[in-house]
Order: structure tokens, then sequence, then C-alpha cells
């Protein structure tokens, strides 16, 4: 079972991150210790995250793993799984971190068993056997929502799992090559599992042989996500961003990460703050149907209400 998974509802902050993809052992043993350090002084819940096989990257010439990369035929089989498996465990032993990966075939998670949560990329959101066969390990899956898939869709999605299930949003396509946030999906998501945000892939920009992105965006979603009150965040983090052999573009700079996990604490301070939200039917205003809106805000131990009454503006009160 996973620790992680178990802290999700206790923690002021839970964190999905680590490269895009498993480089070399020495690599993910660098990032992985260095995301721990961070995020134990932060405390910050945290899953290393990485992807032992990039099976849907745009070009077949692009990376796709450690292993497949010198072979003739890079096909992933039963005996690079099981390598594959040791590294992770390799990773477990020498810096403690619960470890997540994709799995991409519905023959790949029970040669995983070092792994303790599983993930279901995107494009596979809707694979049946590949999400029964995770459910079948008895560990929690993170199943990404597809660009093409709206939020309500999902709820079939959990239901086909039946387990422990966490929800990603990375964004919508909006035409052929780029991704919006639609961030009341993050909402609606919340009504069938914990959700996640992921605000790296969310930032990507689909285009020629490469996928492109902009990092500098990524904080600005995760901010605006975690305000509205999610269960997580998910991003992929590297220490060299710029010659990464996948999603380079859109990869947090390690030196950056610190810095940007403060401010997403604060954002997540006062999210979890916010009480409640009363709505008045008896008293006439500008809401369709009449009605006021009351938001109860309770923030450094005070409490303040915000009334929005017939007219286009928010009047503050302080409660007394």
């Amino acid at each position: 079972m996973s620790g992680w998974y178990n802290k999700l509802k206790e923690s002021k902050l839970n964190l999905i991150a680590g490269p895009c993809v498993l480089e070399n052992v020495s690599h993910a043993l660098e990032m992985s210790g260095s995301l721990k350090e961070i995020c134990a002084e932060l405390e910050i819940n945290f899953i290393y995250k990485t992807s032992f096989d990039k099976a849907n990257r745009t070009s077949k010439d692009s990376f796709r793993g450690v292993l497949t990369t010198d072979s003739e035929f890079p096909i992933i089989n039963s005996q690079m799984i099981y390598r594959y498996n040791e590294i992770f465990e390799t990773i477990k032993k020498e810096t403690g971190c619960e470890i997540l990966t994709d799995v991409h075939e519905s023959w790949h998670p029970v040669l995983l068993p070092s792994v303790n949560v599983f993930q279901v990329p995107a494009f596979l959101c809707r694979q049946t056997d590949l999400i029964m066969s995770c459910a079948e390990t008895r560990k929690p899956t993170n199943i990404k929502k597809g660009q093409h898939t709206s939020p309500e869709s999902m709820k079939w999605v959990v239901e086909k799992h039946g387990g422990d299930v966490l929800l990603t949003e990375r964004g919508t396509f909006f035409g052929y090559n780029n991704l919006v946030v639609d961030m009341l999906s993050l909402v609606k998501l919340k009504e069938y599992a914990p959700v996640i945000f992921d605000m790296t892939h969310s930032v990507q920009q689909v285009s020629g042989g490469v996928t492109g992105g902009n990092r500098e965006f990524a904080p600005v979603l995760g901010r605006a996500a975690v305000a509205i009150g999610i269960d997580g965040l998910f991003m992929e983090v590297h220490d060299d961003p710029d010659n990464a052999p996948s999603d380079g573009p859109n990869m947090i700079k390690l030196q950056d990460l610190k810095g940007i996990l403060e401010t997403l604490l604060e954002y997540a301070t006062i999210a979890q703050q916010v009480e409640h939200v009363i709505c008045n039917d008896e008293v006439p205003g500008s809401i369709p149907g009449g009605g006021s809106t009351t938001v109860r805000v309770s923030y450094s131990g005070n409490t303040s209400a915000f009334q929005a009454d017939a007219g286009s503006s928010i009047l503050p009160t302080r409660s007394k």
C-alpha cells in the first residue's frame, strides 16, 4: 500500500514530482533525493514520479527509455519490465521515496511490485483492461483525464477501477495543437475521486515531431488550481530541462522548485481555511432567480463575510 496515498487528506500539500522519463539510475537517485529533501523541509507529502517507457512519443525516433534506446527493435518486453522494477526498488531503498510510474499495457502492473502507485496516461484513460489490471494489484491508481474527455465521463472510468483512484486534470484540446484548462473541471472531478492538477503537461504545445511547452506559465495555473481546493499537484521537474530527453520545455527547473512550492503552500493554506458558501434566497439580489451569496473565510484567526447584494460590487462586511 502507499503511505503517500494514505496521507492525502491530512497533508497541507500533496505532490507528485520527478523527471518525465527515467534516464539512468544515478540521475534518478540524485533527483529523487533532492526532491525528497525539499519536500521534507516544507512538510509536503511527496511521491517520486518517473516513467520507464514513453510509449506515446510523437516520433518513433524520440527517446522512449534507457533500456530501449540501444535496442534494434525498441519494443518493451517482460525482461525490460523486470529490470525497471529492480531500478525502482533501488531508488526506494536508497532514498526512501515511494514510486509512481505510468503503465501502458495490461500486463505491466503485475510485473512491477516495487511501484506504489500506478498511473494511466491520458490517451489511455478509457482502456478497460489496463484500468482493471491496475485495480487487481490493490494499489492506488492515478488516472489522467484525456485531453479529449469531459470531466463527467470520468465517472465511468472510476467505476471501471472500483478501488483507490485519483483523477488528474492535464488540460483539454482547444483546436489541434493547444490546450486550455477548465478550472471548473477540477470541481466536477471531485465528485468521483480525489483530484490532482498536472501543472506542467497543461502548458504543453504540440507542434511537429517534438512537443513544446511554456514552463513559465505552469506556476500560474498551479496557483489557480490550488486556490480552488484540489487534493494535490503533479509536476515534472528536472535539474537541466533544456537538455532533457523528453518534455524539457514544460518541466520545472529543480533550482526554481522550492520557491514555487513555498508560494503554492500559501495558496493552499488560504484555500483550506475557506469554510463555506451560504445562499439566502429570501433576500432579493442580482443572482439569477433572486438571492444573495455570502462567503465566509477564516484567515489567520479572523473571520470576514463578503455579501453580494443587488448591483455589481462585492461589499465587505466584518463579522462581530
